[in-house]
């Protein structure tokens, strides 16, 4: 059976042996399988049976293929959280000994159906080449893999020695000990000259660029600018904790007595690992009012409109909503807590330490935000900097890898392949 079940955290997948072309045999052997750091869980003992079909003869010279195809696991997927079809990679080394030693880099694609609690773990076959240098025998025996899961690695070895997967009789071939050349230089001719300019006209005068504004609404202005912002956050998703920073940036455009506001990442959080169904995702955030006012208000973005593919950008969406001002004076606006809604998870990101994106000169307005929220979010803590969000220290500038599926849900699928899985040791 093509790419059966194997466990992301118990179970150890390797090759299994072929004794010709086309032909394939099963080998079994005891892995450890290390989970992703952070998850909080322990390595796990299991035994993994694969299959590896070569062809048994092959030529100094002669670039082969070799397949290695899982076909049993330790356990099936715990019942923690649906895996997304095309969500799972498998990769490993097989090496090569005996004529010739070399280890032999394994792949498969990004290739599994969705898998629901529970379910078995299906995982791609594996596909490598190999071009044999020396005639004589060579034996193919599995070493350590990585199976990759939304951006985690879960990583198994063998913890016995492994029987050799397959046996290639190579023979000497023409052309096997052909060097390759060294490239000479066909042509001596001297390069042409520099070219002269021919015109000496002064060049027009460098522009030299408007600062951005951060604030500080005169007269009629009815758009403000706030500044980028880079805020170091510590998100808790319901597996683990992540750290990680982006660079924010908060808008507003006076409607009335009020503003609407427009918040924005302005770096990509991360490619996407996986497909990403269309209205699986979903940001929001309590934006700080700080200054004369206080509270926060709630703002968020639509859901991802469009599926994404793998290794697409992650994007969040920009995320609105309207303040109503409880003050008169000088209010600032600063990042706070993001919640990301994705695939049925929910990750709440606090940061660290916030700095004022916006400034604004508002007017005091009835039922305004002073004191509390301006719409349905929640107000800050007390016992902060910065607008009432807590001060840790704690920074890391990892490109906020930690938001949406990362910590939201990455985390809970390194999890997820480690879980529950027999504690078994195999023969």
């Amino acid at each position: 059976m093509a790419a059966v079940v194997l466990v992301l955290g118990g179970a150890g997948a390797l090759l299994g042996a072929a004794a010709g072309t086309a032909q394939a045999a099963e080998v079994a052997y005891a892995t450890r399988c290390v989970p992703p750091a952070g998850v909080g869980l322990e390595p796990v003992e299991g035994t993994t049976e694969v299959e590896i079909t070569a062809p048994a003869t092959a030529r100094v010279g002669q670039e082969i293929e070799v397949v290695w195809t899982f076909v049993r696991a330790a356990s099936k997927n715990p019942d923690i959280i649906d895996l997304p079809a095309n969500s799972v990679q498998p990769s490993g080394t097989l090496k090569a000994t005996g004529a010739q030693t070399a280890d032999l880099a394994m792949r498969g694609p990004r290739e599994n159906p969705a898998i629901p609690k529970g379910g078995d773990m299906v995982l791609s076959a594996m596909k490598g080449t190999f071009k044999p240098t020396t005639a004589g025998q060579v034996t193919l025996t599995p070493d350590a893999y990585v199976v990759n899961a939304m951006s985690t690695d879960t990583k198994c070895a063998p913890t016995e020695a492994v029987k050799a997967a397959a046996t290639i009789d190579v023979t000497a071939g023409e052309g096997s000990s052909t060097p390759t050349p060294t490239s000479t230089p066909t042509s001596t001719s001297t390069p042409p000259p520099t070219s002269t300019p021919t015109s000496t006209s002064t060049p027009p005068p460098t522009s030299t660029p408007t600062p951005t504004p951060t604030s500080t609404p005169t007269g009629t202005q009815t758009d403000f600018t706030g500044k980028e912002v880079d805020i170091p956050y510590t998100c808790q998703s319901p597996i683990g904790e992540k750290k990680a920073t982006s660079t924010i940036q908060i808008n507003a455009k006076k409607d009335g007595g009020g503003y609407g506001l427009t918040v924005r990442f302005k770096n990509s959080p991360m490619d996407s690992p996986a497909d990403i169904p269309a209205d699986s995702v979903e940001p929001s955030m309590e934006v700080v009012l700080g200054g004369d006012d206080k509270g926060s208000v709630h703002v968020e973005g639509p859901t991802n409109s469009e599926a994404i593919k793998p290794g697409d950008p992650m994007e969040i969406s920009d995320m609105t909503g309207a303040y109503k001002p409880g003050a008169t004076g000088e209010s600032t606006l600063s990042p706070g807590v993001l919640t990301i809604e994705a695939l049925g998870t929910t990750t709440t990101c606090r940061p660290d330490r916030t700095d004022v994106s916006l400034t604004l000169t508002t007017r005091e307005q009835e039922g305004g935000a002073s004191g509390g929220s301006s719409s349905s979010g929640g107000s800050s803590s007390s016992g902060s900097t910065s607008g009432g969000l807590a001060a840790t220290g704690a920074e890391d500038d990892s490109g906020l890898k930690a938001l949406g599926l990362v910590a939201g849900t990455a985390l809970l699928l390194g999890a997820a392949i480690c879980t529950f899985m027999p504690r078994r040791r195999a023969r």
